[in-house]
């Protein structure tokens, strides 16, 4: 008998993301690409959640960030390559 292990990726659900862009809408301003902050600012913007969904909350806004950051930095970097061709 053979076990299979599923590489599931990084699934969140609707609840999570829905919470995580109304926050960032709300206060784009505070957060940044630090989890450590992140976390403590969701903790203190939401009421009643566990350490468990607070910290998906605070991962999927950092994560989101930083991958926003990640693309506004290479955007100019192909488009100065354009020209040179």
């Amino acid at each position: 008998m053979t076990t299979r292990i599923w590489d599931l990726g990084k699934v969140k659900t609707d609840q999570i993301k829905r919470t995580g862009k109304k926050l960032m809408v709300q206060f784009p301003e505070k957060f940044t690409t630090d989890f450590d902050e992140n976390k403590q600012l969701v903790e203190s913007l939401t009421q009643g959640t566990t350490t468990r969904v607070r910290n998906q909350i605070a991962g999927y806004i950092t994560r989101t960030l930083t991958l926003a950051k990640a693309n506004s930095e290479t955007e100019p970097l192909e488009m100065e390559e354009e020209p040179s061709e």
